[in-house]
């Protein structure tokens, strides 16, 4: 065994280092495997997928071996939020109890960022929408003098969804990099000298392949210098890979654009050029576009993808994509003319050109091995232009420079190879491991699925989940999730479950996502015991409700992809050109690692029980619903609602 296997199963045994910090550590054998396979990459520069079930402790089994090691090391996760938890809590307990020389850094995309510049742009401008973007700003500005870092999520109440955030920072369009007055004080510059000076960076899947695309963001003067790369949840890499590495042409930077050349036209340059016309033209442009894409959809809720094929030949389409050609091009030329008064207008007239070129691409076919789509939502409109996968995108990531990599996710796949995110991340040559909970899930859990119950595409599915949702609630005193596979599933069985405790004048109080922000909705369910929560997409994962707070989760039926989604229709096509089985190679694997995704929420600790519910009778009764069981934790099942009813009422008892 090596000197650093040795070293980091010192630290992870029961009178280790992270035992003497903290006495609620326990030594856990799947912990020190995933630790020992960290270790093993790092020293033979190698590569490592690690599927790691709740409980694992993966986050200490890459970190401590990261730590020990004195490599450099990237580390990226999911979203912003982790890298807060992984940077302010996980990364000081572990280097405190390891007693290392480390230093850490958080990298962000330059959104995430105060731009001073654009700060005192907003407070000149006096056009912001209404009295809450006047009060949101006065309280950044007085932020702004005591920051450090310039990070927004630092101040306190302001809404991730404020208008004021695009006001008061950068993007990579409006950036005046070394030409803007604030220069020297930039936070962005700030945050990516740190990190070049750090031995540990943390960043996101998002700006990891921002800067492949980009080279903006840092990362890319970052990555050749780390001998070790972790992507912790890594079963989101791929489609946030898929979405930066594409082409994107969207009415609200159209909109964004125009605004800005008002904005600093009538600043800087009032009277040169008819800013206020040329603007305007190019605000009808982003207008007619997302009109010619939404065709006959006149009233959108929501957000609605449409094949490319559906608008492509059609005139007004086209008309309106030279309409956007001709407004960009209109303000180029009024730009170049009044370069000399100041650098905003050379970068604006970059922007111009950039858009100018993004239209003038999507009136042309589309490149081989890619994929067009729009969206359609209520006020704007996206073209996208894709890759189908990450595999050619990270190959080439991992042939520029020899390191280790490790990626490990809760849920990477349902075989062996984990061939769900291997063969899309072109990690074939990986060495893989799979380790399961450690969690006692049999004695702890108990799955239900209900064999006579309405099919998914029957009218009355939706009350029948409801019904069956409010008759486990009122077993459980609340303490439900119900999570749906679409937004529509999730308006039906939410208004459907509030009206049914009305009509009986049960005092559960139904939450329903959308109706208030993520945090707040998991704050109002953990403050008041007696209540359901609905919620799509975003809660099937990153929820953490441990103890007696959640003893039951419903899911409405199983999570296959949609067939008619044009991402997965090319994937299929592709699949079906080599070969082989669409529906088994990808919607079955699909399926498989949602509904781990959605079934992890319920049991978070050693001492959690619960009931699993899967209102879809297709788990029981088709042939591929034994291959989605075997997916599942090791639950024991339940054969009728009486015994599921009766396990929640014997929780609720033991609960109290």
């Amino acid at each position: 065994m090596s000197e650093l296997q040795e070293a980091v199963r010192a630290a992870l045994a029961r009178d280790g280092a992270l035992a003497r910090a903290d006495p609620q550590h326990r030594e856990r054998e799947v912990q020190l495997q995933m630790a020992l396979g960290v270790c093993q990459a790092i020293e033979q520069r190698s590569a490592l997928v690690v599927e790691a079930g709740t409980g694992v402790g993966k986050t200490f089994a890459y970190l401590v071996p990261t730590l020990l090691s004195g490599a450099r090391a990237l580390l990226s996760t999911a979203t912003k939020s982790l890298q807060d938890q992984l940077f302010l809590r996980d990364l000081p307990r572990l280097l405190a109890a390891l007693n290392v020389p480390v230093s850490v850094a958080l990298l962000k995309g330059r959104g995430s960022y105060l731009c001073l510049h654009r700060l005192g742009q907003a407070r000149q401008s006096g056009t912001l929408p209404d009295r809450w973007a006047v009060r949101a700003l006065a309280k950044v500005e007085a932020w702004s003098h005591q920051t450090r870092s310039g990070d927004l999520a630092e101040l306190e109440g302001l809404d991730e969804r404020s208008s004021v955030i695009p006001l008061v920072t950068s993007s990579r369009e409006n950036c005046l990099g070394s030409e803007c007055p604030q220069y020297r004080q930039c936070h962005v510059v700030k945050a990516r000298r740190d990190a070049m000076a750090a031995d540990l960076v943390v960043v996101n899947h998002h700006l990891f392949f921002a800067d492949m695309l980009l080279r903006d963001t840092g990362v890319a003067e970052l990555l050749p210098s780390v001998e070790l790369a972790v992507f912790d949840e890594a079963h989101q890499l791929a489609e946030a890979g898929v979405n930066f590495l594409g082409t994107l042409l969207g009415s609200s930077a159209l909109l964004d654009f125009a605004r800005d050349c008002l904005g600093v036209g009538l600043q800087q340059a009032r009277g040169l050029q008819a800013w206020q016309e040329l603007a305007g033209e190019a605000e009808r442009a982003a207008r007619e576009l997302r009109l010619a894409a939404a065709g006959s959809l006149r009233e959108v809720r929501g957000s609605i993808k449409l094949r490319w094929s559906e608008r492509e030949e059609h005139e007004e389409f086209r008309a309106a994509l030279r309409g956007v050609v001709s407004a960009t091009q209109a303000l180029y030329t009024a730009l170049r003319a009044v370069l000399e008064v100041g650098p905003d207008f050379a970068r604006l007239a970059e922007r111009a050109t950039e858009l100018q070129a993004l239209a003038t691409q999507f009136l042309q076919p589309a490149a081989d091995a890619r994929v067009r789509w729009i969206d359609v939502s209520t006020h704007q409109v996206r073209l996208v232009e894709s890759p189908l996968d990450i595999r050619d995108a990270l190959r080439e990531q991992m042939g520029a420079s020899v390191k280790a990599w490790v990626f490990t996710s809760a849920t990477l796949g349902d075989d062996e190879r984990l061939s769900w995110f291997t063969e899309s991340a072109g990690l074939d040559d990986a060495r893989v491991l799979r380790l399961g909970s450690p969690f006692d899930y049999a004695n702890h859990a108990r799955l239900y699925v209900p064999s006579k119950f309405p099919k998914p595409n029957q009218p009355e599915h939706a009350q029948a989940v409801a019904s069956l949702a409010a008759r486990c609630a009122r077993a459980v005193g609340g303490r439900t999730f119900v999570l749906t596979t679409t937004l529509r599933a999730l308006r039906s069985v939410g208004d459907l479950l509030r009206e049914e405790f009305e009509r009986c004048g049960d005092s559960i109080k139904v939450l329903i996502q959308g109706q208030s922000a993520k945090r707040q909705l998991m704050q109002d369910f953990l403050a008041q015991p007696r209540s359901v929560l609905v919620g799509s997409q975003s809660f099937w994962e990153g929820i953490d409700v441990a103890g007696e707070a959640l003893l039951c989760v419903l899911i409405d039926k199983l999570p296959f992809p949609p067939p008619h989604d044009p991402l997965v229709e090319a994937r299929i096509k592709r699949l079906e050109a080599a070969g082989r089985n669409a529906f088994a190679d990808y919607f079955v694997a699909e399926a498989a690692v949602s509904l781990k995704q959605g079934a992890g929420r319920l049991i978070r600790s050693e001492t959690d029980h619960g009931l699993l519910v899967v209102c879809d009778p297709r788990l029981a009764g088709m042939n591929y619903g034994a291959r989605l069981r075997a997916a599942l934790p090791p639950m024991t099942r339940v054969d009728s609602e009486s015994l599921a009813l009766e396990w929640l009422a014997g929780l609720a008892v033991a609960s109290h």
